[in-house]
């Protein structure tokens, strides 16, 4: 076990040496920062200032290793364009987008599992064709467009929910939440189910075509044989035989949660990192951009991780095929 969790480390650093590098030549190649910070009107000498101040003026090889050095003891530089640590401008905002993304994920179980087992139960039924036909929907239509949608039907027509804004928040360890608040929580549904559509119809159809196959299988007609009733054959047998392949599925789903909700964030005005990244490209941040790059690579590799460890403690076979090794 300790050979495979040092051999998924080394790749996780692989991963996020490639990355880094990947960035920083784009961001590179895009423009010029400086180009945005400074008015048409600044002189020369104000623009060479900003320049050498930002360190611009050197060799890209240069600057790149000169972040990576600056990296490996946790300063990932300063923003531009607010002058502080872009690392803790990161963090800041960091809380708000795991709220939002867990929120999402959570919605996707609840909704998407049941509905899956519905579905894969009885696939011929009216109501399993309705609810395949709400996730082709889901898969279909765009995030931007259904969050539109559901703040004019929600909010401007219904007045149920909130717009925007993330409402009020209690501090936990000095972090600021906002799902142990009623406000809060009216706040984070609009949202949370923008986001969690995608995944709801994807855990729909994953749970859906794990419950026909596992249903098919001998050991399910063997337990049917002993007399076992069909609940608990769902829920001893073919339950937990279909998670074991969404394990995998939702780990790696979770990750695209955190790193892609930059579209809700912008449509609900979400304070979270998704809302920072794009307000950093409009201005060619790049100290925040590559802060937040990077912290999205870490994410992935340890929800990867984690995905992993937790594979093997739902399938046995995973930890025998360890052993063997």
């Amino acid at each position: 076990m300790s050979s495979y969790l040092l051999s998924r480390i080394l790749q996780a650093i692989m991963t996020l040496i490639v990355m880094s590098v990947l960035v920083f030549v784009g961001l590179y190649m895009i423009g010029n920062p400086v180009d945005v910070l400074l008015s048409p009107s600044a002189t020369p000498a104000e623009r060479l200032e900003i320049i050498q101040a930002f360190g611009l003026d050197r060799p890209v090889w240069e600057q790149y290793f000169l972040f990576v050095s600056k990296a490996l003891t946790g300063d990932l530089g300063n923003s531009f364009v607010f002058n502080q640590p872009a690392l803790d401008l990161i963090l800041q905002r960091m809380p708000a987008t795991l709220e939002l993304a867990f929120a999402a994920l959570l919605m996707a179980l609840v909704i998407g599992i049941p509905l899956g087992i519905r579905a894969g139960l009885r696939p011929d039924g009216l109501v399993s064709k309705s609810i395949m036909t709400f996730s082709i929907l889901g898969f279909s239509l765009p995030t931007f467009w259904i969050g539109l949608i559901m703040i004019l039907i929600f909010s401007v027509q219904l007045g149920w929910l909130p717009a925007s804004g993330r409402g009020d928040t209690v501090d936990i360890f000095g972090v600021p939440v906002s799902f142990l608040t009623l406000n809060g929580w009216s706040h984070l549904i609009l949202p949370a189910f923008n986001l969690a559509l995608f995944k709801i119809s994807l855990v729909i159809r994953l749970t859906r075509a794990g419950v026909m196959e596992v249903m098919q299988l001998d050991f399910v007609r063997f337990a049917r044989a002993k007399g076992l009733t069909e609940h608990r054959i769902l829920r001893v047998h073919v339950l937990k035989n279909t998670l074991i392949p969404l394990i995998t599925v939702i780990g790696l789903e979770l990750g695209s949660l955190i790193a892609f909700a930059v579209v809700t964030e912008t449509i609900f005005a979400w304070p979270g990192m998704g809302k920072l990244i794009i307000d950093a490209i409009a201005v060619l941040d790049r100290p925040v951009i590559l802060a937040y790059l990077m912290i999205t690579v870490i994410m992935f590799s340890l929800i990867n991780l984690l995905v992993d460890i937790l594979y093997s403690v739902v399938d046995p076979r995973v930890r025998l095929e360890g052993a063997s090794r």
